[in-house]
């Protein structure tokens, strides 16, 4: 339940309650006090004795009964009146007190004219009332209580003037004490249970939210909080597992990252110490004479120049991933003719490779104005690192590399394949993942970082594009990449 919701709650309950049960023992009460006065003789009543609200009720109906006996002693044509006797049945309605006239037997006026036909049967007669006393009859069965005023129409007829008060429904102190300790009670009631109910709905699991964020400061992310509530509360819980799970996945990606560094730094520290402890022997024959022939000072310098290449591939490698893992790649888009930057790109790798012994074909089945946004030199470092991975484990004695540029509709493909030692289908989902290399052993020929795809794959996307690879053991491997076209709008004239 959200918060608004429980206002509304709250102040419905604060309002609506407390007058409901109010009603409920205004009535109860009211009740129990007619009950103690029905039975009362209402003729030689005892003022000091009687209740009180019957007192009340004598008082009502006397202010109305003496002004009628007051205009029947006067100027009884006026009880004929009707005009008048609206004016006075007005002036005492209020008091839940009205007037009845008679004429003769038939009912002549009634300010109340519902309750005047229930009751008008049983009225007395003319003449019954003891205008000496002034005395009034109740009426257990209706409620009522009643004081007759006798006078003449001025036709000669009889007529009766009587004053009719309900006796429950005036309010006595009784009553209002009784209503004051009531509604105190109800009011107590109702704080209780409204105390009880926020308590449980929100101080609660406030609480709990309390404990479980101590338990997130403390480094505890298996502290898990359930709920199916609804509203802001809810949302609060949902929020903490959200967080929860995040924080837990974040720390445990950082343990992971901490992991794979270290793994980093013994993986370029063994591939460092390979070059460089022989680039020492191979120094330390040339110092010692070993190298006495020029044929050999010859081999052993071009050995020491290798083996530098390899510790600045591998210092590059570093560089390129620390940006990757910062994102602080420099990228430089332009608009790229696809048919001539490929060609250039092979032209280019096609020359080591030929020196290496390996076969380059390549095929490019897109369209000459083809044009793709990218940037050439990180492009470039996408095909190079590519190449130089299929040629690290080409296991085969006459090797073969095929390039080929695919029509996609409205993207190309590009397909780098290779017919080396394959990989195998446990390891194909994880050849793009930092550090992950499928040769374990870091034997000097094959070594690497294990972050050469990592970055392929990263420069491919942030191009927009995404990457895959399939191969099979003992047959090759084919890298796909996929980058969209450059399509220029045209306006329509």
């Amino acid at each position: 339940m959200k918060f608004k919701t429980r206002l509304y709650v709250t102040f419905t309950t604060i309002v609506m309650l407390p007058l409901a049960l109010t009603a409920l023992a205004f009535c109860a009460i009211g009740l129990y006090l007619m009950n103690v006065q029905k039975g009362l003789p209402v003729a030689g009543i005892d003022y000091t004795d009687a209740a009180q609200n019957m007192r009340e009720v004598i008082n009502t109906t006397d202010k109305a009964y003496y002004v009628l006996r007051d205009q029947a002693a006067k100027d009884p044509s006026m009880l004929a009146n009707l005009e008048y006797l609206t004016n006075v049945n007005t002036d005492i309605a209020k008091k839940s007190t009205y007037i009845i006239v008679r004429k003769g037997e038939e009912l002549y006026y009634a300010g109340n004219k519902d309750a005047a036909e229930a009751i008008f049967s049983k009225l007395p007669d003319y003449g019954e009332a003891d205008l000496s006393v002034d005395t009034g009859l109740y009426y257990d069965e209706f409620d009522k209580f009643v004081k007759q005023v006798d006078f003449l129409f001025p036709d000669g007829s009889q007529g009766s003037a009587f004053v009719v008060t309900k006796t429950n429904s005036l309010i006595s102190k009784h009553l209002l004490v009784d209503m004051f300790v009531a509604i105190l009670v109800i009011l107590v009631f109702t704080s209780l249970m409204l105390t009880r109910w926020i308590h449980t709905s929100v101080f609660c699991p406030i609480k709990d939210l309390n404990v479980a964020m101590r338990r997130i400061k403390e480094g505890n992310f298996e502290y898990a909080l359930q709920t199916d509530a609804k509203g802001e509360i809810g949302d609060l819980y949902r929020d903490y597992e959200d967080m929860r799970l995040r924080l837990k996945e974040s720390t445990e990606e950082k343990l992971e990252h901490e992991k794979k560094n270290r793994e980093l730094i013994s993986n370029i520290s063994h591939d460092l110490k390979t070059p460089i402890t022989a680039i020492k022997g191979y120094v330390e024959g040339i110092m010692d004479g070993v190298a006495d022939t020029p044929e050999k000072m010859d081999k052993y310098i071009k050995t020491i120049y290798n083996k530098a290449n390899d510790m600045d591939r591998l210092i590059n490698e570093l560089t390129v991933y620390s940006g990757i893992d910062s994102n602080r790649i420099p990228y430089n888009f332009h608009r790229i003719n696809v048919a001539d930057y490929f060609g250039d790109c092979v032209e280019e790798v096609g020359m080591d490779l030929e020196q290496k012994g390996i076969e380059l074909n390549y095929c490019n089945l897109v369209q000459p104005d083809t044009v793709v946004i990218a940037d050439p030199e990180q492009m470039k470092k996408v095909i190079n690192n590519i190449i130089s991975n299929s040629v690290k484990y080409m296991d085969k004695p006459k090797g073969m590399i095929d390039i080929r540029i695919l029509d996609e509709v409205d993207s190309i493909q590009v397909e780098i394949e290779d017919n080396g030692k394959g990989i195998a289908q446990k390891d194909l989902a994880k050849i793009f993942e930092r550090f992950y290399r499928t040769d374990a052993s870091r034997n000097s020929a094959q070594g690497g970082s294990g972050i050469g795809l990592s970055i392929v794959k990263k420069i491919v996307e942030e191009h927009g594009g995404y990457i895959w690879a399939t191969s099979k053991e003992g047959e090759g491997t084919c890298m796909h990449f996929v980058l969209r076209k450059y399509i220029e709008l045209q306006n329509e004239v």
